[in-house]
């Protein structure tokens, strides 16, 4: 992957920082809101044990890199490509690279009078990894070894992926590399749909994000299925979405809404952007079907957290 200068500077004027040659951080709004003391990311309302919004690097291996053109993705897809990475960074770059840039670009924090010295400290030291910033990291030949090299530093590890690698998830399971957390993105629960709203590259798409749903109950890590929920879209089929959910055995359905943000709003319209109580009710509509219940939600973020238990703990310090 070579980027262009125009292209670089383009990134940069977003908000992004590139490290090495495929790679980005972008400091997420929630990190920035907690270090001022307003609020945390619903992932650390979810998952207190693993997840501190200002201690969390929101980053990408694959920065332009990816299987699917979603229609509701707040990237300029127009750098998107799908192409084979070559001779790319090794995981010490990455990790390295990232974690100086992010810590460069939270320099602006240290003399705030919003943010304690404590807070600030802690964020100089991220216990997180969020490798969903863009792109998809499953296009990475080394992702098993940066997955590892973040285990080695007691780095959590959350992985986003559009399930449309089946195979690069059972190399992560073969070598023992699975992430802390793994996030599949679905967002339609058949074929027609799901081709409208995913835009995939592959031809056998659909095929291949039912691969890795089928493979979900087989994997030693937590995982959640993440649905963006869409207006109109596909926010009824719930008999269709159960069906299409308990393939993937027993794990954790957060439903979010659409944001109608970034390069979105050149595809969607701000009326596709459901409630709170929208997607409450289609959560709430959801469990009944597949009788699993409500176990949080953060109305901020307009997201409800499905399961069919409380989430198990997981002991930070054995990661």
């Amino acid at each position: 992957m070579m980027l262009s200068k125009e292209a670089r500077a383009k990134f940069k004027k977003q908000g992004y920082r590139i490290v090495g040659n495929h790679s980005a951080i972008k400091i997420c709004d929630w990190c920035r809101k907690a270090l001022r003391g307003d609020g945390v990311c619903y992932k650390q309302r979810f998952y207190p044990e693993l997840v501190k919004s200002h201690r969390c690097v929101q980053m990408s291996c694959t920065l332009t890199e990816c299987s699917q053109r979603c229609v509701f993705c707040w990237r300029d897809l127009s750098y998107t490509t799908c192409t084979p990475i070559k001779n790319p960074d090794s995981p010490k770059t990455i990790v390295d690279g990232c974690i100086k840039a992010h810590k460069e670009i939270l320099q602006g924090f240290k003399g705030n009078p919003k943010v304690s010295k404590e807070k600030f400290d802690e964020a100089m030291q991220p216990t997180q990894f969020a490798i969903s910033l863009t792109g998809e990291g499953c296009l990475y030949p080394r992702l098993g070894d940066l997955i590892k090299e973040l285990r080695k530093r007691k780095i959590v590890s959350f992985l986003v992926t559009n399930g449309q690698h089946p195979d690069v998830i059972k190399k992560l399971a073969d070598e023992d590399a699975l992430p802390t957390q793994l996030y599949v993105s679905i967002e339609a629960p058949f074929e027609e749909l799901y081709k409208k709203i995913d835009n995939p590259i592959y031809k056998d798409g659909w095929k291949r994000i039912n691969q890795t749903l089928k493979l979900l109950p087989e994997l030693n890590c937590r995982k959640v299925l993440r649905i963006t929920l869409i207006k109109g879209l596909n926010d009824s089929y719930i008999k269709e979405w159960a069906k299409f959910i308990k393939q993937a055995g027993d794990l954790w359905i957060e439903v979010k809404a659409y944001m109608h943000v970034g390069y979105s709003r050149k595809r969607l319209k701000k009326e596709d952007m459901p409630l709170h109580s929208e997607v409450r009710e289609f959560s709430e509509k959801l469990a009944k079907t597949l009788d699993w219940i409500i176990l949080d939600e953060q109305a901020r973020s307009r997201v409800v957290l499905i399961g069919k238990n409380k989430l198990p703990k997981i002991d930070f310090a054995a990661i």
